[in-house]
């Protein structure tokens, strides 16, 4: 199947799951992870209609970026690219000019340095807080008990909005093991709208995967990170 092809059977999936949660499909983005795979498969994407896309580091979106204009042109423009990996500070500052938002902040330090940048430039950038509820080594992100403090400390930053959270969890065959980590970000999510007592509204959860965003939508989701399911095998 092409990539197009692709993109109309997850929509076409993402639609039914939102149904099955009586939820309206609009409340879900399809974000496409394109990490590892070539600006072409990028263009071939955009010019499906698919405009949000995640990667994993900044210098691949960088270099990438260049190349992609010479297929899509100015249209370049139109996509929107979030940074979905681990950002360490040292590669804030070029993030924060890189990406349209970024959606795995896991520290004050990362948060003043990209509030910095965006602040200087007179804009807003997104961000989401990477919540930690696995216990994998490999997984990143901030532990439960220390949210409420960083959103205390990143709410005096004019340069950054803090708009929800991310997460990824252990990985199960079953699909339903993802759901208790699912379940728990909305839980932490309505905890911390409750705390901040409307100063922070937090409207995206972002957590779901090819293999499981169907759990994803029904505990809550808005929006699923795909990206085998679209371009297929990481390159």
């Amino acid at each position: 199947m092409s990539i197009a092809e692709n993109l109309s059977e997850i929509r076409a999936e993402i639609a039914a799951a939102c149904e099955k949660a009586g939820r309206d499909a609009s409340e879900v983005k399809l974000m496409a992870v394109s990490k590892t795979h070539p600006p072409q498969m990028l263009a071939e994407a955009y010019r499906a209609g698919q405009t949000l896309f995640g990667e994993n580091k900044v210098q691949e979106w960088e270099h990438k970026r260049d190349q992609l204009h010479s297929l899509i042109g100015e249209e370049v423009a139109k996509v929107e690219m979030h940074l979905i990996g681990n950002l360490q500070s040292n590669k804030a500052n070029k993030a924060a000019w890189a990406f349209s938002g970024i959606d795995a902040v896991d520290s004050v330090k990362v948060a003043a340095k990209l509030n910095s940048v965006s602040a200087q430039s007179g804009l807003v950038l997104p961000v989401l807080i990477e919540v930690k509820l696995s216990e994998e080594e490999t997984k990143h992100g901030l532990p439960e008990y220390a949210l409420s403090g960083v959103l205390r400390e990143i709410l005096e930053f004019d340069g950054i909005e803090v708009r929800g959270f991310m997460t990824v969890p252990a990985f199960t065959e079953d699909v339903e093991g993802a759901r208790p980590y699912f379940k728990k970000l909305r839980e932490i999510r309505d905890a911390m709208r409750s705390e901040f007592h409307g100063d922070l509204a937090l409207p995206e959860l972002s957590m779901g995967m090819s293999h499981d965003f169907a759990v994803a939508i029904e505990e809550g989701s808005t929006c699923v990170r795909i990206g085998t399911g679209i371009f297929g095998s990481r390159g």
